[in-house]
């Protein structure tokens, strides 16, 4: 298991039950930084999440060779996803974000268990525009 996704899960098993859990990624989704408005174009947009969803990948501005993300979501259990996606890509190489298997995530966190098989569809297709993102950046 990658380090990152090892500790999010440690994190995670911690709360224990998993209304501890949605509260933590509602909290999580709280304090994800505002996407500027000026990236939330139909290119960043997830079309395949039922909720509104928009990420969109940056150079990093303080390390040359990697990536930072924003994200934004109209719903507060979606928007947590985003924002532990976000902290999980950014300050990445893309070939790193493409290794990344969020399965392991996923799985650890108990959300296949807990979300419905549209929102499930959804993560899935977040994760997948990340990661073209980080393709189209690598060139």
């Amino acid at each position: 298991m990658n380090a990152d996704i090892g500790e999010i899960v440690e994190n995670f098993e911690l709360l224990g039950d998993w209304e501890s859990r949605y509260h933590y990624l509602v909290e999580l989704g709280e304090r994800l930084a505002p996407m500027p408005g000026a990236h939330k174009t139909d290119a960043n947009r997830v079309v395949e999440c039922m909720s509104l969803v928009h990420v969109a990948a940056h150079p990093h501005p303080e390390h040359a060779g990697r990536l930072a993300y924003w994200g934004d979501c109209d719903t507060a259990i979606i928007k947590g996803v985003v924002a532990l996606l976000v902290g999980l890509f950014s300050d990445k190489a893309p070939d790193e974000i493409e290794a990344l298997d969020v399965d392991e995530l996923f799985q650890g966190l108990q959300l296949e268990e807990h979300l419905s098989p549209n929102r499930h569809v959804g993560v899935y297709a977040i994760v997948n525009k990340m990661k073209a993102q980080a393709r189209v950046l690598a060139v």
